[in-house]
């Protein structure tokens, strides 16, 4: 018998016993979750390399899959000796129903924060690790700073948590927020900003920041702290692009013209995707905080685009960076891109683009930048767009889009204005 039949005969009654399925919103599952991991911990036989190997298996069960990364980061955290002071800090705008559990009334509530806490908790026992979970109020209408204060207050971890309102750090005359009028003007990144900001008078060593969804189990830190600690490197990136992450997400909401937009997202931040940066949105980063701290002292943007604009600051300092594999399920049901409108995004986040590596003096297509200024001036210019697809870029791979040969500024230019004319003309011919 070879030594990948033995290692899965060793696993086989558990992944008999995985699940493979997993639901955000429901407590079983993630109790599930933690029963398995810590079965695979208790058999110190089933090695990294064999953990990865059954991973990669296409029919391994998902629970397995996100199981074998929560070990693989408790395993590592359980090696560290030096302390550590870790803040953790996610934004929040519209979190009222995910931050209660899931309920008749309340269908896609995950229970967030009190999930977050017992994530960290059963990560870092322990362990030198002393964490922080910094909760950001995004001037949200529905109360999602005051929910989570009650929350923590009833928590027996709620001294972890610290509940901050943007609204109360605006205006100011100076610092990271000065050109941040008010939270309302914000769209996550001045949230995040302001809570890295706290972290940091804190005293904070790094400072990881995810999504107030349970998108990301943070039980997976140790996959960003390792090249941290063991590598000396600054910033650790998650990417959920790579053959080892675990990835559940509902591409199928976008139209086939997510080609064209992915196109011209690379040719604007060349300087970011050329270093094989693909997932720059990935709610999964950390950051030291003397090199966060020098990022944030002058942020371009306050909105969704934040992350390209951290990166672009990164970048343009020649900071090394890390990307690690991880575990991340989409939590659509609730997401701001679903309640804006996905296109409002995609505006944000190239517009947000073209602001950072202007500002923060990367090299870049200025023409296709010059093309994005000229062309798309709100999200209806880019739902005109989503579901359509030039012939340059039909048969393309993920890896060619970016690349100006494949189709040019001009080209797209032409492309777009013609796409708004015919759409002019159905208009006209159809007012209803």
């Amino acid at each position: 018998m070879d030594n990948d039949a033995t290692m899965t005969n060793t696993a086989h009654d558990l992944l008999a016993q995985a699940k493979t399925r997993f639901d955000l919103t429901e407590a079983a599952d993630q109790a599930s979750l933690y029963a398995l991991a810590e079965a695979i911990l208790s058999r110190p036989g089933l090695t990294p390399t064999d953990l990865q190997t059954i991973a990669r298996q296409p029919d391994t069960p998902l629970e397995f899959k996100i199981a074998a990364k929560l070990v693989d980061s408790r395993r590592y955290l359980q090696t560290l000796q030096q302390p550590l002071r870790l803040a953790i800090v996610f934004a929040m705008w519209g979190e009222q129903n995910r931050l209660h559990p899931k309920s008749t009334a309340n269908p896609h509530g995950e229970d967030s924060l009190r999930t977050k806490l017992d994530q960290l908790a059963w990560a870092t026992h322990g362990t030198p690790i002393d964490w922080t979970l910094y909760a950001v109020d995004d001037g949200c209408p529905h109360g999602s700073g005051q929910i989570a204060a009650a929350i923590a207050a009833g928590h027996p971890l709620g001294q972890r948590v610290r509940v901050l309102f943007l609204a109360d750090a605006l205006p100011t005359a100076s610092g990271p927020l000065a050109n941040l009028p008010s939270a309302n003007d914000s769209r996550k990144g001045g949230a995040i900003l302001y809570g890295c900001q706290v972290a940091l008078q804190d005293g904070a060593d790094a400072v990881i920041y995810t999504d107030a969804d349970n998108s990301v189990h943070l039980g997976q830190i140790g996959l960003l702290l390792r090249p941290y600690r063991q590598d000396n490197v600054r910033v650790v990136l998650g990417n959920r692009k790579h053959p080892d992450a675990v990835l559940v997400k509902q591409e199928g909401r976008w139209g086939i013209g997510i080609k064209v937009l992915r196109h011209m997202q690379r040719m604007v931040g060349a300087a970011i995707f050329d270093l094989g940066i693909r997932d720059t949105q990935a709610a999964f980063k950390l950051y030291q905080g003397d090199i966060l701290a020098q990022i944030i002292a002058r942020p371009t943007v306050y909105d969704f685009s934040f992350d390209t604009d951290w990166l672009a600051a990164v970048i343009a300092r020649g900071e090394p960076v890390a990307q690690v594999p991880f575990a991340f399920i989409d939590s659509a049901a609730e997401s701001a891109s679903i309640t804006q409108g996905p296109m409002t995004t995609w505006e944000t986040l190239l517009m947000g683009l073209v602001k950072a590596v202007r500002q923060r003096g990367l090299p870049h297509n200025e023409a296709m930048a010059r093309v994005l200024d000229e062309e798309i001036h709100s999200s209806h210019d880019l739902d005109l767009l989503i579901n359509h697809l030039p012939p340059e870029l039909a048969q393309a791979s993920d890896a060619q889009l970016g690349d100006p040969a494949l189709m040019s500024p001009a080209g797209l230019q032409a492309w777009i204005r013609q796409r708004k004319a015919e759409a002019a003309t159905e208009n006209r011919h159809d007012p209803l």
